[in-house]
Parts: C-alpha cells; sequence; structure tokens
C-alpha cells in the first residue's frame, strides 16, 4: 500500500476555486493536506469507487481526530458512516469490532450473535467470509458505506479477519475503509487490511497515510487561537521546539497555562518547560499499558542506561523469551514518541524515565541499575555513565564502583559543579570501603560541598576526624587513616573551625606514631586550633618546642613555634630560624600547606615579607591542587597582610581580591570572618576612602564572630576608621579593646598590628596615656627588632602624641637612644623586607622618612603606597645578627639611664627588659614567664637596674624609665 501525503492527481473531488478551504466541518490544524485527500476519496465514493486507507503514526499525534474529521465529512456529504474503536480490553473478546460496526448496521446485533469465524473442516457453526462480509456489502451497495476503525493493533482476531476479508471484496462496491494503527505496535504480516490483490488502483483506492508533526506555522495557529492577545515570539519558538509539534502535548500544556492563569511571554518559559515534561510524562503514563511487556522491558533499560544506551546494553539488560533484539526494538518504539530524536536511543525527558521505572519497587530498580553499571564498566563506557548509573544501584561491594565515582567527582569539581560532586561522594560512601578511604571520601565531599554549604562540610569534617558508626574508639588508626584525617584537620583549622575540632585532632595525633610527619603536623594543627579558640586564658597554652627540628618530619612544630615566637615578640632570630627550617625545600612535603602559613606569617611579622611572599605563592599552588579553598584563602589574607605592612597597596588589594574570589565572607568560620573585613576596610583607608572603609565594617556578621582572633583585626579597622572620621573616643575604646583581646593571647608584638601607637593618636600630645602607649610600643619594637615594627613604633605621629615626655624632635636635632638602637638593631638583623636605614632616613640622615603605616591614607604620587626600595640596598644576609632576646649572651650595652647626680649609667638588654616588664605591674614570677627566665635571675636584674638608675625599688622605677626615654646618655 502506498504512503500517501496527499491526494493523488485526478481524485480530488475538490473544485477549484478562490478558498482552497471548502466550507463544512472545521479542518484540524495542521492537517489540510490529509483533509483535502479524504474529501476527494469520499467524492470519488459517491460516485462508487471504493478505497481502503490507513492512518498511521505515534500516540498522541492526532489519529483519532483525523478520523473524526473524516466521519463528519462522509456524514455532510450523505454518506453512512460505521465506527468501531479497539481497546487493550477486548482483545481477547472475539469479535468485538464486528459487533460495534454490526450495531450499528443492524441494531440489535451482539457479539454473542456472530459466528466465531473460520472453524475446522466438518464445523457445522463454519460460514464461508462471503456470508461475513454481506450485511456490509449489501449496506454499501444501498448507499455509500464508510467503516472507521480506531487502533486496529488491539483488534481482536476474528474481527481483525473480517476487516481483511471485506477489503479483498471492495472491487466495484461503494464502501471505503479507514482505519488507524498505532505505528509503536509491531505489526504482523497476516494482519495487513490490503485489497485483493488482483484489483488495480483504479478499481481500489488504496493509500497509507503517516501523519507528520505540526510545523511551526501551525503550533503558531493553535497558540494564537487560546489566547487573544499576542504570543511572544520567544515563546513560540521555544513551544514549536520542545513539544515537536505534537497535538496532544501542544493541548495539554495549553491547557495547563489555562488553568494556571499564565501567558505566553518570554517570563513563562520555565513554566513552559516544566509542562511540556508534565505532558511528557503523563502520555508515557497512559501509553505504557498499551506496551507489550517485552517493549517495556526494553524502555526500562532506556531509562537505566539514560544518553549512554546503546544496542548491547538493550540486549544485556532486556534479554528474555520473546524479546525483540534491540534494532526491532527501537524501530517499534519509535513510532510511540516516547523516544528523543539522536543518535542513541533516550527517553525524552526524566519525567518520562521515572514514569517508566515507577512499575517497578526499590529493589528492583536498583537491581537494574547495578547490572546496567556492571556492563557499562565491563564495556568500558566512560566514568560519567558509570557513575550516573551507580547513582540509582544499590551497594555494589567492588572496589571500581566507589574508583568511578570519586573520579566523576573530580570531573565535577574541576569544572564548578559542586552539587553532582557531592551527589557522587555521598553515594560512594555508601559502599563498603576501609576507614582510610572513607575519610579520604568524607574530606572529599567537604571540599565539593563548601562552596554551597560550608555548615555541612564541616559535618562531613567532624565525621572524617571521628571513627565510623558502630567502630572500636580504643582500636589505634592505622597510617593510611592518620594521613588522611591530617588533611581533614587542616582544612578546619585554615577555615578558622576550631572550636569543635581541638579535641578530635588531638585524639587524631595521638593515634599517630610519634616521630612521624603526621604527628608533628596534628600536633601544630592542635596547636593552632588551641590557639584559636575564643577562650585562649582558660585553656592550657601547648608546649612549643625550644630547639630546631632535627628532622624535616619534625618541621611542621617549628613552623608553629615561629608563629607564636613572632606574636610573642620574643626572639626574632629564633623565629625567623624556625619559619626557614619550615619552609626549607627539604621539609616541604612534610608540613601541611596550613602550617607553612603560619611559618610565611611569622616571616611576615619578621619583615622578611620577600622570602613570605615566595613561601605563599608555592603554597597557593599546592592548595589550588588539592582544591583546598580555606587553605588558599589563609594564604592570600597573609599575602594581603605582607603586601599592606609592605606599603604595596595596589598588590594587597588584587591578594584580597582573588582571596574573596576563592573563599567568599560566607565560606568562612564565623570566627574568622571578621579577618577579610577588616583588611578591605584598612585598604579602603588607604586610599582615603573612609566612608567606603565604614560600609565595610558596618557588614553583619554572626554574633560568634567577635569570639574570635580575626575580631581583634576588626577592631583595629574600626578604631583607625573612626580615628579619621574625628571620633577619638569611639576609636581609643575600639584600639583598647583590640590590644585587650591580643594581650589575652600573648601577641604583645606591634608587627602583628600597632594598636597602641594607633590609640596614642586619639589623645592630644603629652597626656600620659598617649605616653605610655608609645613607650610601651617602642620598648616592644626595639626588644623584637623589625624594621617595619621599628618604622612604625619610631615614626613621628602628626596630630598625635610626640615622644614621651617631650614633643617631637625637629629636624636635624640630635637623635635619641631609642632611635639610635633602633638604627642598630636595622643594620645588624639581615631581612628580606622593603626597609632599609635609608628609607627610615630623610636626605640629612637625621629625621625619619616614610614610614607603611596600615590604615593611614595613601599621600604616594601614584596612590600605590610609598615605594619598596630594593632588597639588595639593605645589608647583606651574612651580617651578625643581634644577640637573642632570651636563653643567649649578653648583648651590647645598648640603653642609657642617667643617674640622679647627672652619671650616666649603661642599662644591659636584659636589665632593659626587665625593668620596663617590672614598671608595667607584672611580678617577677610572670616577669620570668614572659622572658623564659627564672624569678632568680629577674630579681638579679632589677637589682642592677635600681643601682644603675639611683632608686631604691618598684615604686621609682616607672618615672626613672619614663626620664630615660626623653634625656640623651652623657
Amino acid at each position: 500500500m502506498p504512503r500517501t501525503t496527499a491526494a493523488p492527481p485526478g481524485l480530488s473531488a475538490v473544485p477549484p476555486g478562490p478558498d482552497p478551504r471548502p466550507a463544512g466541518p472545521a479542518v484540524p490544524i495542521g492537517r489540510d493536506t490529509e483533509d483535502r485527500l479524504l474529501r476527494g476519496l469520499l467524492a470519488d465514493l459517491r460516485r462508487g469507487r471504493p478505497a481502503v486507507v490507513e492512518v498511521q503514526g505515534p500516540p498522541g499525534i492526532g489519529r483519532s481526530a483525523l478520523l473524526d474529521h473524516a466521519a463528519a465529512l462522509a456524514e455532510e456529504a450523505g454518506v453512512r458512516v460505521a465506527a468501531a474503536a479497539a481497546s487493550p480490553a477486548e482483545t481477547c473478546l472475539p469479535h468485538g469490532i464486528a459487533a460495534q460496526l454490526h450495531s450499528q448496521l443492524l441494531p440489535g446485533t451482539a457479539a454473542r450473535d456472530l459466528p466465531p469465524g473460520p472453524a475446522r473442516r466438518g464445523d457445522g457453526r463454519a460460514r464461508p467470509p462471503a456470508d461475513l462480509c454481506a450485511p456490509f456489502l449489501a449496506a454499501a451497495r444501498s448507499r455509500p458505506l464508510l467503516l472507521v476503525v480506531d487502533d486496529t493493533q488491539w483488534a481482536d482476531p476474528p474481527s481483525l479477519r473480517l476487516l481483511r476479508a471485506l477489503a479483498r471484496r471492495l472491487a466495484g462496491v461503494p464502501l471505503m475503509l479507514l482505519t488507524s494503527r498505532n505505528s509503536a505496535a509491531r505489526p504482523d504480516p497476516h494482519d495487513r487490511i490490503e485489497p485483493c490483490p488482483l484489483a488495480d488502483g483504479r478499481s481500489v483506492a488504496r493509500h497509507a497515510l503517516d501523519l507528520p508533526p505540526l510545523p511551526a506555522a501551525a503550533v503558531r495557529r493553535v497558540l494564537d487561537a487560546a489566547w487573544p492577545d499576542a504570543v511572544d515570539a520567544a515563546f513560540h519558538q521555544e513551544a514549536a521546539r520542545c513539544l515537536d509539534g505534537n497535538p496532544a502535548l501542544l493541548r495539554s500544556v495549553v491547557a495547563r497555562f489555562t488553568r494556571h492563569g499564565w501567558t505566553p511571554r518570554t517570563g513563562h518559559l520555565d513554566h513552559l518547560a516544566e509542562s511540556t515534561a508534565e505532558a511528557v510524562r503523563e502520555r508515557t503514563v497512559r501509553t505504557l499499558p498499551l506496551l507489550p511487556a517485552e517493549l517495556l522491558g526494553v524502555l526500562r533499560a532506556i531509562a537505566v542506561a539514560g544518553p549512554d544506551c546503546t544496542p548491547g546494553l538493550i540486549d544485556a539488560l532486556a534479554a528474555g523469551p520473546g524479546t525483540p533484539g534491540a534494532a526491532r526494538a527501537l524501530t517499534l518504539l519509535s513510532g510511540t514518541g516516547l523516544l528523543a530524536d539522536g543518535p542513541r536511543p533516550a527517553l525524552r525527558s526524566g519525567a518520562a524515565a521515572r514514569a517508566v521505572l515507577a512499575g517497578l519497587d526499590t529493589g528492583q530498580r536498583e537491581e537494574l541499575h547495578a547490572r546496567a553499571a556492571s556492563w557499562a564498566h565491563r564495556a568500558a563506557l566512560p566514568d560519567r555513565a558509570v557513575a550516573r548509573m551507580l547513582l540509582g544501584a544499590g551497594r555494589i561491594g567492588a572496589p571500581w564502583a566507589v574508583a568511578a565515582l570519586r573520579r566523576r567527582a573530580a570531573e565535577h569539581r574541576a569544572v564548578g559543579r559542586h552539587a553532582q560532586a557531592a551527589r557522587l561522594l555521598e553515594r560512594a560512601l555508601r559502599e563498603p570501603v576501609p576507614q582510610a578511604l572513607r575519610v579520604r571520601l568524607l574530606t572529599e565531599l567537604a571540599t565539593a560541598t563548601l562552596p554551597t554549604s560550608p555548615e555541612a562540610a564541616s559535618r562531613h569534617l567532624y565525621r572524617a576526624l571521628g571513627p565510623p558508626a558502630g567502630a572500636d574508639r580504643s582500636a589505634p588508626a592505622g597510617p593510611g587513616t592518620v594521613r588522611a584525617r591530617l588533611r581533614a584537620a587542616e582544612l578546619l583549622v585554615a577555615r578558622g573551625d576550631v572550636l569543635t575540632p581541638a579535641a578530635r585532632i588531638a585524639r587524631a595525633a595521638a593515634d599517630a606514631e610519634p616521630g612521624t610527619a603526621e604527628h608533628s603536623a596534628l600536633r601544630a594543627l592542635h596547636w593552632m586550633a588551641e590557639h584559636g579558640r575564643p577562650d585562649p586564658e582558660d585553656g592550657c597554652a601547648p608546649p612549643l618546642p625550644d630547639a630546631w627540628p632535627a628532622r624535616p618530619e619534625q618541621a611542621a612544630e617549628a613552623a608553629v613555634a615561629a608563629w607564636r615566637t613572632a606574636q610573642r615578640g620574643l626572639d626574632i632570630t629564633r623565629a625567623r630560624g624556625l619559619a626557614r627550617a619550615a619552609l626549607a625545600p627539604e621539609a616541604r612535603t612534610h608540613v601541611p600547606p596550613a602550617v607553612r602559613t603560619a611559618a610565611a606569617y611569622a616571616l611576615v611579622l619578621s619583615g622578611d615579607t620577600g622570602e613570605a611572599r615566595d613561601a605563599l605563592d608555592g603554597i597557593l599552588v599546592c592548595a589550588r591542587r588539592r582544591d583546598a579553598r580555606p587553605v588558599a584563602g589563609a594564604a592570600l589574607l597573609v599575602t594581603c597582610l605582607a603586601e599592606l605592612w609592605g606599603g604595596r597597596d595596589a598588590a594587597a588589594s588584587e591578594a584580597l581580591d582573588r582571596c574573596e574570589e576563592v573563599m567568599p565572607g560566607r565560606l568562612w568560620h564565623p570566627l574568622m570572618a571578621p579577618g577579610p573585613l577588616a583588611l578591605r576596610a584598612l585598604l579602603d583607608l588607604r586610599r582615603g576612602d573612609a566612608d567606603a572603609a565604614a560600609r565595610i565594617l558596618a557588614t553583619r556578621l554572626p554574633p560568634a564572630a567577635e569570639e574570635g582572633l580575626a575580631w581583634a583585626y576588626l577592631l583595629y579597622a574600626r578604631g583607625r576608621v573612626r580615628l579619621a572620621a574625628g571620633d577619638r573616643d569611639g576609636a581609643l575604646a575600639d584600639l583598647l579593646e583590640c590590644g585587650r583581646r591580643l594581650l589575652a593571647r600573648q601577641a604583645v608584638n606591634p608587627a602583628l598590628l600597632p594598636w597602641r601607637s594607633a590609640a596614642a593618636r586619639t589623645r592630644d600630645p603629652g597626656d600620659p596615656l598617649a605616653v605610655r602607649l608609645l613607650a610601651e610600643e617602642r620598648r616592644r619594637a626595639v626588644l623584637w627588632g623589625s624594621p617595619v615594627a621599628l618604622a612604625t613604633a619610631l615614626a613621628p605621629r602628626p596630630g598625635g602624641a610626640a615622644a614621651p615626655g617631650a614633643p617631637a624632635r625637629a629636624r636635624g636635632s640630635a637623635a635619641g637612644w631609642q632611635y639610635r638602637q633602633a638604627l642598630v638593631a636595622i643594620v645588624t638583623a639581615p631581612f628580606s623586607g622593603h626597609l632599609t636605614v635609608d628609607s627610615l632616613l630623610d636626605d640629612d640622615g637625621a629625621a625619619p622618612g616614610p614610614v607603611p603605616d596600615p590604615g593611614a591614607p595613601d599621600r604616594g604620587p601614584d596612590g600605590a603606597g610609598p615605594p619598596a626600595p630594593d632588597p639588595d640596598r639593605g645589608v647583606r644576609p651574612d651580617r651578625p645578627r643581634p644577640a637573642p632576646a632570651h636563653g643567649g649572651p649578653r648583648g651590647p650595652r645598648h640603653g642609657a639611664a642617667p643617674a640622679p647626680g647627672g652619671a650616666a649609667v649603661l642599662l644591659t638588654d636584659a636589665e632593659s627588659r626587665v625593668a620596663a616588664l617590672a614598671a608595667g605591674g607584672l611580678p617577677n614570677r610572670a616577669i620570668a614567664g614572659e622572658l623564659a627566665v627564672t624569678p632568680r635571675t629577674v630579681e638579679q636584674h632589677l637589682t642592677k637596674a635600681y643601682r644603675k638608675l639611683g632608686i631604691r625599688g618598684r615604686p621609682q622605677l616607672a618615672a626613672a624609665l619614663e626620664r630615660t626615654a626623653t634625656e640623651e646618655p652623657t
């Protein structure tokens, strides 16, 4: 039977005229060609020419609507019509279709009144086919007859034989047989309805109509008819694309839009996608019961395989008795409208796939996914396919499953699809894995979850540090587990989450073998976590190593020792040595990047910013390679501090921008969140934009943000901003609170935050508080010896407090003993920073030059801060260093204190330090703890200082030291 899309020449009975669409029943939209063909065939039928027409198409394409339209045309033309429709429920009922047709021609006829059809030879009830067809042929001879049968794929066998026999007897009878068939159903060669082979095409017209999808113009006509207002062009294009010209889907979408009151506008394209998916799902649900079990199994295999489906996978999953091959099954299913166009078999939408699998229980679905994943693994399909199938499978129990899920999750994380990566890693954790692999999976899951849910990421890391549920807590962890826990602890500490994990990190360190790199690194991270707790004064201060590491495996503890030593401002030489030992190439593989960041921070405080920047660059490379966002963010914050303290505002701003890109503010733990805001405010203040700095500091922070060390940085920045705005009292309160929080952690080094000199600016020159603050900061700066700290502490303060007890020294006047002592410290201390003696002196070599002051407005000509001199202009690295602040030999006599009679008496380094602490109100035992000496040594130094200063005891000590701050040695 030829497949026809238009009426053949000479058969159309539609007379030519100006209106190509004659009056009559409304033509289905988009079916004008089929309408013209049917009209022509009905006109020929009235003239006595029979016809056999079969309409084919997938579900929802409009086969039934076209048959109804043909029946309406026949009735209008005076042709008698008898219609019937087959259904799956009546497939086993003999003569079901024949009874429906007979009842319309001969009222009162039922299926039981009809013979069962041809029987065995000798059966008296058997009747020849002519007797079965006689009523229809007789009716057609009296009046042209149109027989309409819908969905013949469900027709019962006796009725189907009747239709085939009737088609062979149409010659010379004005009867038209119009049937429709679902193109998805598997046709049987014996079920074809065709006229007699001896009849030529002129005696009986034969046509097979394959209904195509609606064209875009027809879709627009349907939309225009549904809404009086104009339809947006973008909406029309998207509707024509996603609906594939299916009239049933189009009607469903229009009905859903009408129920919800939506309009066909561009703003409702998301509703169009949702409505289309729902319509596809509903059609899938209606179509599945009409499919045989073999094709339903093929559809389930396609739903499980998804876009990675192959014919081999279909054969493996849907194999069974009576199941057609993959090629034959796909041919049958192509007419259902359930499959999408493309080189691989796939369902049209995820909703359709879920509807196909809805008939299976959970166990059956998981088993089907597991079989598909196993086949995909054996067939070496990409990890994308294997991992997607594993998501719906139960436990596989094979190592390849976890490996495929991890590899695919890493691919997702590399391109920023963190939610998909987290889903894969959560599925991998359902597999039975060793403890070390479980910890690594939890750490990777935390890394994937951090950008979207920082709190969930912390919970995953807590689980990684603890034993699995039901495990023996007393059982020791293996080396692999300890190494995996080390990275989890590092991510927590770098993010600032130190409250909950401190005890867990301590337990992990206890599980590690002493002397190993993991043991040293976990101890270092535990010390960092303890120091970052909100109540360090209530906790136990961890012991710090007194000697440099004997082996590179122990260098992590040296990094923390350098960091704590620099914060306390005790011994710059020791801090540098410990930091360089931790950052040495041979120790790099043994020290976690977060701990190396602490060592680099110690070099920043010592003024060795060049070395610190080089170390931080390496840390950033390592952190990015390991996808450790918190570590990279911490390294960038230290880089910003190094650049800011060095006066390179542009570089500091660039580092902070990169930090905010890697670790936005919402990703930091509340204890760490104030830090980036404080640095941003200081940068704005350096540019002279105090209003922008104030807006930054007004950002709402969680309540716990005020409990961490980072809050001290925010207090310092807020104090500087308030000072710039003229609010001296508010600035003083913030700066003193900043100092209190730092002192509570024994962070007394002015290189960390010069809060004392900043607070002195809030008071008038000569104010006792300002004098004491400046004197203490200068004493601490000299004790530490960092060029940056010395430059900040000894620089003149325009509009603020002058030197203790006296106005600022005039240009060209003699330098005081503290200033000369600072110059000696700079000359004898090698460093890799930007400050040199020349940068601290004016042209005449007397007055101090420009000093980088964090928070002070930048007065540089290019807005980038004071130029950084060439480090090579400084002192050579092999110059002798000053004596250690404690535990070393006595240094040269550097201070002078005039005796009451006017004779100059020199105080040694140790005597000056002990006397200053005693004048500050510290008892002897506290001084001994501060300087790491015995109380007896403190008593001896104080006795010698009293004798040299000509005083009788501690009550006169503060006044005597204040006199020495403003007088020159004789």
